[in-house]
């Protein structure tokens, strides 16, 4: 097959990784499927050919689960294509509520004290002290106005990117993802407008000055455009 073949309603492209597959998303269903059949099916597959993943972009199109099968099955007929991503713009309104939640900014203005554990999903905002004894979690990342001195958990389904800032760090522990940090037993004080975060490897919490998210979690911005954008 030639790295670019263009037709009315689909168009491939040949890429480092195998084939990439842009659909038109105006049309019917059943002509794109039609269509792909008649492409696929024109060209022989030599025996020694090796496998090709196929990446399908479906643009402005959602696909229910039958149609994602027959889309999958049409693919998977030639021998040597075998289906690795089948992309859409569109998702279910509860997909997206389920995102919103997990991205959520949630504000919280209180004390943590011993013994009361702040549990939330998406990201914590807390205005005020952890106290030592006391817990917060967040499934995103963890930003503390105030005395983090208990015990902060960032990360908690396995989101190894997120962080744990605080205006004044002397935890009893941090844990971002399943990774734990204790403060040193020798270390008198903590410090002011620290965070931590995993370092490249994803083996350690590395602990810094909150101005080094910078470049290690450029991805932050997002954080800031909802705080302000609502």
């Amino acid at each position: 097959m030639s790295a670019n073949q263009t037709n009315q309603r689909i168009t491939i492209k040949g890429t480092r990784d195998g084939l990439t597959l842009f659909m038109d998303d105006t049309c019917s269903f059943e002509n794109l499927l039609k269509e792909l059949h008649d492409i696929l099916t024109s060209h022989h597959f030599a025996e020694d050919e090796p496998m090709i993943t196929v990446k399908v972009e479906l643009g402005n199109r959602y696909l229910n689960g039958e149609q994602e099968s027959q889309l999958r099955e049409v693919i998977r007929k030639q021998n040597k294509l075998v289906v690795d991503q089948i992309v859409s713009n569109v998702i279910l309104k509860t997909e997206a509520l389920e995102w919103k939640e997990d991205t959520e900014i949630r504000l919280h203005n209180k004390i943590v004290r011993s013994g009361q554990v702040l549990h939330v999903n998406g990201d914590l905002l807390l205005v005020g002290d952890v106290n030592p004894g006391g817990k917060v979690i967040a499934s995103g990342n963890i930003f503390v106005m105030g005395n983090l001195r208990g015990i902060a958990h960032a990360g908690v389904d396995g989101n190894e990117e997120a962080v744990i800032a605080a205006s004044y760090m002397a935890p009893n522990q941090l844990r971002i993802a399943d990774k734990i940090s204790r403060s040193p037993d020798n270390e008198q004080g903590g410090v002011h407008m620290e965070c931590g975060f995993l370092d490249e490897q994803r083996e350690q919490i590395i602990m810094d000055r909150i101005s080094s998210l910078t470049k290690a979690r450029p991805d932050l911005n997002a954080f800031e455009r909802r705080i302000f954008n609502g």
